[in-house]
């Protein structure tokens, strides 16, 4: 039987600190979860959608988080003197993490994808126009600066180690666009969703043009049409 005065170990991944009897701090406690929580939106989309631009996002957030590892090692800064955390604190990994994310949305949502026309009526839906698709770039990049702002609050960083990191994120967001851009306009991505590995993991390529309500709707809406139809046609007889 083991020993039970073997101390035990804590799994800090999510373990944030922050003053009970401040309400604010409480929020920021949350924000910092942030990271974590897109980390299971990205590995949800990919499993059920099959992506490849949701994929390519991913690859470069994960590049993104390896750039702050080297960063954080090579500048070797401490956090602040009070501080809430382990590790070196420049840059800050989670502004890094949510600007690159923010910056990367509005990048694709302004820039790369291209649904059609709202006045092109694809039977009853009306695709994202580009003042809806502006305002879901703005709401990211504010939730992104309000994470950012509150590892500052929590004190577990210096004003100077968020925008630092955020500046970071930024560039490795745009970095990483224009490299996925050459990648399409080369053809090296089409050839790649065109490999049989990439066929028997059904991998697509639709969302860049497909509006993002879009999938799997109009294959709804047929089967609800036929339905109703057919329900017309019984009680007509």
């Amino acid at each position: 039987m083991a020993d039970d005065t073997v101390p035990l170990a804590s799994l800090s991944l999510t373990h944030v600190h922050y003053d009970p009897t401040d309400p604010l701090s409480y929020l920021c406690a949350w924000l910092a979860l942030v990271p974590q929580g897109l980390c299971v939106v990205y590995a949800t989309l990919i499993l059920f959608t099959r992506e490849i631009e949701i994929a390519l996002l991913f690859a470069g957030q994960l590049a993104c988080e390896a750039i702050n590892f080297a960063l954080k090692r090579l500048i070797k800064e401490e956090r602040p003197r009070r501080m809430n955390g382990k590790g070196y604190g420049m840059p800050s990994s989670h502004a890094q993490f949510v600007a690159y994310f923010a910056v990367s949305l509005t990048l694709f949502l302004l820039f790369r994808h291209q649904p059609p026309s709202p006045r092109v009526r694809r039977r009853n839906h009306t695709p994202m126009g580009l003042l809806e698709r502006t305002g879901w770039s703005v709401l990211g990049l504010g939730v992104a600066a309000a994470v950012a702002w509150s590892r500052v609050y929590l004190n577990y960083h210096t004003e100077k180690q968020v925008l630092v990191g955020a500046a970071a994120g930024t560039v490795s967001a745009i970095g990483w666009f224009v490299i996925t851009a050459i990648v399409r306009q080369t053809g090296w991505l089409a050839w790649a969703i065109d490999l049989p590995i990439a066929k028997w993991l059904r991998i697509r390529d639709l969302i860049v043009e497909e509006d993002l309500c879009q999938a799997g709707w109009e294959k709804w809406d047929d089967k609800i049409t036929e339905l109703k139809a057919k329900e017309k046609k019984r009680k007509g007889r």
